[in-house]
């Protein structure tokens, strides 16, 4: 049983499985335990998830003119927009992966900057602008960028550098036309590792950029 925070209601869910059927990928479904009308099957996972989604975000989402996703029909709309980042960044260095009903994009800073740098390679715009294309057609979320940095070096410098990546990558989407209201950049520095940072292959993994896409729902 986890409890999750949406808005600023509380909703118990219990894990079950399901396949996506656009990838038929299996993955970590919900049922709905606890009141809250239109909630369904849309409940948001995980706890780097949660920090976008207050009240704050969906009310900036919304006065930037973008609807909100319904409910139930939550998944399904995931499931679409999962289905065709995928298609679209395949060999493009750039996994897809699903955490509840958000998407979660992990670019390895290695394809997206070059040593050191915050500016975003040229050789990654064709990527990023297809990443914009499929944000603009599935517009009915919220788009935050995560920097994250290795333990190498200074914790102040790499926090900062993390910061400026993130911020880069959210700049060029808002410039591919993607609507500034959906975007937050956050840098998290060395904070958050997914490797070993006694390794050089557990340093790599740790220099990334996460784009994490959760579905604006409406108010419970």
């Amino acid at each position: 049983m986890r409890k999750i925070l949406i808005g600023f209601m509380s909703i118990a869910v219990i894990a079950s499985c399901t396949t996506n059927p656009y990838t038929g990928e299996r993955r970590a479904g919900r049922v709905v335990t606890s009141g809250a009308a239109g909630a369904g099957a849309g409940a948001a996972t995980g706890a780097i998830i949660g920090a976008i989604a207050g009240n704050a975000k969906k009310g900036a989402i919304i006065g930037a003119g973008v609807g909100v996703a319904a409910g139930a029909g939550i998944g399904a709309y995931q499931d679409q927009q999962q289905a065709k980042l995928q298609q679209r960044l395949a060999a493009t260095g750039v996994s897809v992966t699903r955490v509840g009903d958000n998407i979660q994009l992990n670019m390895p800073s290695d394809i997206t900057f070059d040593t050191a740098s915050a500016e975003v390679s040229a050789d990654f715009y064709e990527t990023l602008n297809t990443v914009a294309i499929v944000l603009k057609e599935f517009n009915r979320t919220g788009v935050s960028v995560y920097g994250h940095a290795d333990a190498r070096g200074a914790a102040d410098y790499n926090q900062a550098l993390s910061q400026e990546r993130a911020s880069n990558v959210a700049t060029y989407l808002a410039n591919q036309g993607v609507l500034g209201g959906r975007l937050q950049a956050v840098g998290f520095g060395e904070t958050r590792p997914i490797g070993d940072n006694q390794t050089a292959r557990g340093q790599s993994l740790n220099r990334r950029v996460e784009i994490v896409i959760d579905p604006i729902e409406e108010q419970f």
